[in-house]
């Protein structure tokens, strides 16, 4: 005859096992981790490197603006960034794997809270009744729980959490270089332009000259070879500007993609000219840059994901405690399904023995990618601090070049103009005016391009002091990220 039992009861005295078998063991246990300190333990980590209390060269006084491209005051600029920002499929892309860390982070986090399970088994007996302890059908609700004794799990979800952020990081970094790479190939295609647009008036220029060597020429003044040697010139001239023009369609192409464009349908202004530069920004000290730029910080967010990390490979050679709780309606016949119940609870402690040395070996290995990580930062930090010190070395020195370029041209100039004189009276030949004249063109489109690299070493520094900055796309997903402060001490 069937005989039910409260399964109130049967929890009771499960749990009454449980406690006088488990409780002792892991009191025990946790006593002596205690006490031999085989907790886990994070370290925690100073800068691994020395730092200069300042740069070597003075800087500004303004702050340096979060949008930095807006300094150049050059309005289509701004509008190419924002568009490369919203419509970059690359930055996009980075954006989503960040949002699969975010999913790593709630699979680990997941291990924290009890797994709960609902089964409905059935099945038949031939011959009738069946065996017993074998009902046919049975509808359970099972749950696991394993107990955190060492903060295994707990470990494991901060170093996803601190993979998450490096890797939300990363896409401020490339958001970064984006940004620089629009303004770049934005700059780039001006200096084409003028390059463009000078070679142009020069090769008018040039014509004139050749006009008026062949007046000459024909009057019996000078003789062909000058002709031709001014007809070289020309053409010269004009290979450049062929040159200039395959530089500017492909720059165009560049400047397309990164817009999220394809090469060929991006249609911008014609009227391009250098913007003017603006005061050069405060730089403020080397120490600040560990808590501004996002590469940096990521770099320690890997470094903590490494720490975490160890603890975890330490607490995989502790043992492990799981509850596991089973209640059950049980019956011959669906029918009668709800007249038996059942429930149980078990308790499980495996101590890890021989393993073959793998738990030491990862052991080992955890520690030493800490190891590797924590270089790895510090030689982040330095590279770091080289970029702002080479930014401010190139544009310090850079105007002093194009002072010294300015001078040149001014006594190619003057040269030029005497020597024009000296030809048109007859006094000397023209081989020394075709070379001045030669000469003053090439430092006036040398002088252009010198002004574009002293742009682009303004952008460097920009780039070598920016931090992070909030994209469109950030406010369409359904996660967030928590700002993440580093100590510095």
């Amino acid at each position: 005859m069937f005989q039910f039992i409260d399964p109130k009861f049967r929890l009771l005295e499960a749990l009454q096992v449980i406690r006088k078998l488990f409780l002792p063991i892991t009191f025990s246990l946790t006593l002596i981790c205690l006490t031999n300190g085989c907790g886990n333990k994070v370290a925690t980590r100073d800068v691994p490197v020395d730092l200069p209390e300042a740069y070597s060269l003075p800087t500004g006084s303004s702050p340096m603006d979060s949008n930095w491209w807006a300094s150049f005051q050059d309005t289509l600029l701004n509008r190419l960034v924002d568009s490369a920002i919203t419509h970059n499929l690359e930055l996009k892309s980075s954006w989503f794997q960040v949002a699969q860390e975010a999913g790593n982070v709630a699979i680990i986090a997941s291990q924290r809270v009890p797994q709960v399970f609902l089964e409905l088994q059935g099945g038949a007996s031939r011959p009738a009744p069946d065996f017993v302890g074998g009902e046919n059908t049975q509808l359970s609700l099972r749950t696991s729980y394993e107990v955190d004794l060492w903060g295994r799990v707990k470990q494991s979800k901060l170093a996803a959490e601190n993979r998450m952020i490096a890797t939300f990081l990363d896409y401020q970094t490339m958001g970064i270089s984006i940004a620089g790479e629009v303004a770049l190939t934005w700059f780039t295609l001006q200096a084409s332009r003028e390059q463009m647009n000078l070679i142009k008036e020069q090769t008018e220029y040039n014509q004139q000259i050749l006009a008026l060597i062949r007046t000459r020429f024909a009057s019996g003044q000078v003789r062909g070879v000058d002709i031709l040697r001014q007809e070289q010139l020309i053409e010269n001239t004009k290979e450049e500007a062929l040159a200039l023009q395959m530089e500017i369609k492909i720059l165009k192409n560049r400047l397309a993609v990164l817009l999220g464009k394809a090469p060929g349908m991006l249609n911008i202004s014609e009227k391009m000219k250098l913007p003017t530069l603006s005061p050069i920004p405060n730089a403020g000290l080397p120490m600040e840059l560990i808590n501004r730029r996002p590469d940096i910080q990521s770099s320690f967010n890997q470094l903590e994901a490494a720490d975490r990390e160890v603890a975890v490979a330490i607490s995989n050679t502790y043992p492990r405690l799981t509850f596991n709780f089973t209640g059950a309606l049980r019956s011959n016949t669906l029918t009668n399904l709800v007249e038996s119940q059942a429930a149980s609870l078990t308790g499980s402690l495996l101590m890890p023995l021989f393993y073959g040395g793998r738990l030491k070996a990862e052991t080992h290995r955890a520690k030493a990618f800490r190891e590797q990580q924590l270089n790895a930062y510090g030689q982040t930090v330095l590279l770091a601090v080289q970029e702002v010190e080479d930014a401010l070395v190139r544009e310090s020195l850079q105007k002093e070049i194009i002072i010294k370029l300015e001078n040149q041209l001014d006594l190619a100039e003057r040269a030029f103009n005497q020597l024009r004189i000296e030809y048109l009276n007859g006094s000397i030949a023209y081989l020394d005016v075709l070379v001045t004249l030669d000469q003053m063109q090439q430092l006036k489109r040398e002088l252009v391009n010198e002004k574009l690299n002293l742009l682009l070493y303004r952008l460097s520094l920009y780039r070598a002091l920016a931090g992070g900055f909030e994209s469109p796309i950030e406010n369409e997903e359904d996660f967030s990220i928590q700002e993440n402060t580093i100590s510095t001490k």
